[in-house]
């Protein structure tokens, strides 16, 4: 049986993964969801024990790709997926101290969890076009690390334009490089004058555009786009397969993406204690996660540039069981967000909610004091964005054991590393080679016609 995808808010129509894979957003602005999880038992997780990242992977995914791909071609594109990660277990674990493992997602070619999904995705795109004479339009907005990973998944494959929007003061100067250093004619890096909500407000009223959307064929690899949450799926089972219990999960997060993530694998069957939202100053989730309100206040820079966030895409996901998948209700408290800057929800949604998340903060100051503390206790460095999960687990009474999502590699942030502990990590080779590359970019206004302007001159050159 095919599996088919439905709309969060209810007016598109449903499709299957390669409709869902190549248009990102739903014709109707929502996200895409499957209709039925696929489920997992206690037998099924039982049998995944001392296996492979790539088996897990094919076991997790195989139910979500049924009519999309034929198995092989899964299991050969997991294999290229993976095969340019450094880690040979793809994403190891390590303990820091008693009451913390650590799941390190940096070892991809960017050096950020967003690897773990995108080189997955840039294979997906290239099976589902070959042979259709489709040609494909991507653009996607980024705070720092998925602009990276779209493009190194990305450069060079046939019959994909590739087009990345950053906030121009927002990035790392390693996050940047790796966007506009990379020689590829297919790969266009934008800085635009504002804030990732404003790149991602472009990108939703580029898709928001019918007619556009048609002549480009346009998709995306922000984490709108459900084959990223899917295959960011995969770790949390390979995670829970290397402790003990019911394992609670820390993730540091601005757009909700991976600890949705998270959220799909208990829905799919996986035992989680907790799913722990951690945020910088941009605290929405943790203020909605208390209050039960959703109000963006405006962006703050921070030292966790990825996190800079208060327009958290994913969340209408989780919005939708919350509105016990009444998309009437969710158009509706999507367009007060729009429209009047947030919305409510009801006390029994918030403690629905409530059972699953728990929610927690961390400022600047408490992230390098974090980053300090570790390296003095554990010789261990970790990353601004990491850090912050750290802190919040320290903070919280979370049921054991916890585990915390090590989003990025510390040496793409030195500044912040030298700040917090008077080093600065070392870059590995294959990203060191950068700092002497000319780069690539042009600065936009935050104007969805400048960028559509770019867009078709580009294509046309």
């Amino acid at each position: 049986m095919n599996m088919r995808f439905h709309s969060t808010r209810g007016l598109a129509p449903e499709t299957d993964l390669r409709g869902v894979a190549l248009s990102g957003l739903a014709p109707d602005g929502g996200l895409y969801l499957p209709k039925i999880w696929p489920q997992f038992s206690t037998d099924d997780l039982h049998a995944m024990r001392g296996e492979t990242y790539q088996q897990i992977a094919f076991r997790v995914l195989r139910p979500f790709m049924q009519g999309a791909m034929p198995e092989d071609i899964l299991r050969g594109i997991i294999e290229k997926s993976y095969a340019a990660f450094d880690a040979a277990e793809v994403t190891p674990m390590r303990k820091l101290g008693a009451d913390c493992h650590l799941l390190e997602l940096f070892h991809g070619p960017t050096l950020a969890f967003k690897d773990v999904a995108l080189q997955f995705l840039g294979h997906c795109f290239e099976y589902f076009l070959q042979d259709s004479g489709r040609h494909l339009t991507i653009v996607g907005a980024t705070s720092g690390d998925t602009g990276s990973a779209a493009i190194a998944a990305l450069a060079n494959r046939k019959n994909i334009d590739v087009f990345i929007l950053y906030p121009d003061k927002g990035p790392s100067e390693i996050q940047r490089r790796q966007m506009t250093c990379v020689d590829a004619a297919n790969v266009h890096a934008l800085a635009v004058t504002g804030t990732f909500d404003d790149c991602q407000g472009i990108v939703k009223a580029l898709f928001a555009d019918a007619r556009l959307r048609e002549e480009e064929n346009l998709s995306t690899v922000n984490s709108i786009n459900w084959l990223r949450i899917m295959a960011q799926i995969v770790y949390y089972f390979v995670a829970a397969q290397k402790v003990e219990g019911k394992p609670t999960f820390v993730v540091p997060t601005g757009n909700f993406g991976d600890v949705f993530a998270g959220y799909a694998a208990m829905k799919c069957g996986l035992p989680v204690g907790k799913l722990v939202v951690a945020s910088n100053r941009n605290d929405i989730l943790t203020r909605f996660f208390a209050t039960g309100r959703m109000s963006p206040q405006g962006v703050k820079g921070t030292l966790s540039p990825s996190m800079d966030i208060q327009i958290s895409s994913n969340f209408e996901r989780l919005l939708f069981d919350l509105c016990g998948q009444d998309a009437k209700q969710v158009r509706g408290l999507m367009c007060d967000l729009k429209d009047k800057n947030g919305f409510s929800v009801s006390d029994k949604q918030l403690r629905q909610a409530q059972e699953i998340f728990v929610a927690g903060r961390a400022d600047d100051e408490e992230t390098l004091a974090t980053i300090a503390d570790v390296y003095d206790k554990y010789g261990y460095v970790l990353d601004p964005h990491t850090a912050v999960g750290v802190k919040v687990a320290r903070d919280l009474a979370l049921p054991q054991p916890v585990i915390c999502l090590g989003t990025a590699h510390p040496a793409k942030f030195p500044d912040t590393i030298q700040r917090a502990i008077g080093l600065t990590p070392s870059l590995p080779a294959k990203t060191a080679i950068l700092i002497n590359k000319p780069e690539r970019t042009i600065l936009l206004p935050a104007s969805t016609e400048r960028v559509v302007a770019f867009m078709r001159e580009r294509k046309k050159s």
